[in-house]
């Protein structure tokens, strides 16, 4: 997959920054809006799919690594099973950090409100987690996939 125009680079330059910002929003607020994890993810999966459409495979092969890559998806799936195990002095997915203090732990006002970020307990940590699983996993798939498509002809012969 080759390189597209300056103007699609140009373009894909500017939203990448929103994109990500965006997705990782979607990722921490899932507690309160609709979205999380999964669909935070796969909004910044998006962003790196829109770069590697625009610069071409072996350009985004060269900045990102399959290493790389399967390295954030194993911190995500250990992540999210350290926190689950975290919990299991009560119950497995306790929240354990909620009502406690500190960053994640304050405890929620009472009455009508629109809900807090740091109210949530380990519920922003297991979004994390799983966004971090998902960006990975869908930026592996499209990079492989863009990958295969270079070193294939349409007859399937290997061009190498």
């Amino acid at each position: 997959m080759s390189e597209m125009s300056k103007i699609v680079r140009s373009i894909s330059n500017l939203l990448l920054p929103f994109i990500l910002i965006y997705g990782f929003y979607i990722i921490l607020h899932g507690h309160l809006t609709p979205g999380g994890g999964f669909q935070g993810g796969a909004v910044v999966a998006s962003g790196l799919v829109m770069v590697l459409v625009a610069y071409g495979s072996e350009r985004f092969a060269s900045w990102v690594k399959e290493k790389h890559l399967s390295v954030l998806e194993s911190i995500g799936a250990l992540g999210f099973i350290s926190l689950a195990f975290l919990g299991l002095s009560t119950a497995f997915f306790y929240n354990f950090l909620a009502g406690k203090g500190g960053l994640f732990g304050d405890i929620p006002p009472e009455g009508s409100n629109p809900g807090a970020l740091n109210t949530a307990g380990t519920l922003p940590l297991m979004n994390l987690a799983v966004g971090l699983k998902v960006i990975a996993g869908l930026a592996s798939i499209v990079l492989v996939m863009g990958l295969a498509s270079h070193y294939f002809k349409q007859g399937g012969e290997n061009d190498t």
